[in-house]
C-alpha cells in the first residue's frame, strides 16, 4: 500500500486522503458504538493518512522550488 501512493498524482493524493478521512471519521463513530471487527484498522488508516499528508508536502515543496528555479 505504502508505493502505491508514491505513484499517484498529487490530485490523486488528494483525493485518496479524503477519501481515507470520511472513512476515518465513520470507523471512529463505529468504535464507539462499538461495530469494529478490527481495532488495529484505525491506526493503520491514521498511519495512511499521516501518510498522504508527507506525500502531498513533499510534491508541493518539489512543485514550489522547481517554480522558483524557473523564475
Amino acid at each position: 500500500m505504502k508505493n502505491s501512493f508514491k505513484e499517484l498524482k498529487l490530485e490523486e493524493l488528494v483525493a485518496k486522503r479524503e477519501e481515507l478521512r470520511k472513512k476515518y471519521f465513520d470507523l471512529r463513530f463505529q468504535m464507539v458504538i462499538g461495530h469494529v471487527e478490527n481495532p488495529l484498522q484505525k491506526r493503520t488508516m491514521r498511519r495512511q493518512i499521516a501518510r498522504l499528508n508527507t506525500l502531498i508536502c513533499e510534491r508541493e515543496r518539489s512543485a514550489g522550488k522547481a517554480a522558483s528555479a524557473k523564475a
